[in-house]
């Protein structure tokens, strides 16, 4: 079903919607989604009957990454489809944004594509692309996108401004791990600093869960 956000959400989002759903196989050791039940990988042909309604923004695969690679094309392109029946914005993010180009023509009129860079260290912490393979296929010039350093962990700032930089987003996201997994995460002062570097090219959303580190300096 399509849910009303709520808790650790971006503020822009209203609802967040899943039909695809199961585990995803980048199985990434903080993701929210292990304390449940989640199952095999599945398309909810249900959900494709759902009134997605109108003026929304709508998360699309919050739960699951529908871009990963083991996920069918044609899951992806039934789910697309039926997005661009309403009259929403979408938010589409994924690990793996090389295959957002497979669908690139297939995509709503109004929605942003989005990737996830954590830091541009080589943390094992997941099975997904690496961070310069994320920043690389997310640049294009046809759809607005955006950058999530989402749990931030800790990082060495010129490498980080320079893979962000690379992928020329409209904005980025930071926030920070919320559920206590025991991250390696940055200084106060690393963050204020990469904010700033940030803002010199690009446009900065602060997560409320940031405030864990840096209190209400941002």
């Amino acid at each position: 079903m399509m849910n009303e956000t709520k808790g650790n959400m971006y503020g822009f989002i209203t609802h967040t919607w899943n039909p695809i759903k199961g585990k995803c196989s980048h199985d990434c050791s903080y993701c929210y989604m292990k304390i449940f039940p989640i199952g095999k990988l599945r398309l909810d042909n249900k959900s494709l009957t759902e009134d997605l309604g109108e003026n929304n923004f709508i998360f699309v695969g919050s739960g699951t990454d529908m871009f990963a690679e083991n996920v069918p094309d044609e899951w992806i392109a039934k789910v697309l489809k039926y997005c661009r029946k309403f009259d929403n914005k979408y938010l589409f993010q994924t690990k793996n944004p090389f295959k957002f180009w497979k669908f690139i023509e297939m995509h709503p009129k109004k929605c942003v594509l989005g990737t996830t860079i954590e830091t541009n260290r080589a943390y094992e912490f997941s099975k997904a692309p690496s961070v310069l393979e994320r920043s690389k296929w997310l640049q294009n010039n046809i759809i607005p996108t955006m950058i999530t350093i989402e749990p931030i962990m800790d990082f060495d700032l010129p490498e980080l401004i320079y893979l962000i930089e690379q992928a020329k987003p409209d904005w980025v996201n930071i926030g920070a791990d919320s559920k206590s997994h025991n991250l390696p995460e940055p200084s106060k002062e690393k963050i204020l600093e990469l904010v700033i570097e940030l803002k010199k090219f690009t446009e900065v959303k602060i997560k409320t869960n940031l405030r864990r580190i840096v209190g209400d300096e941002l």
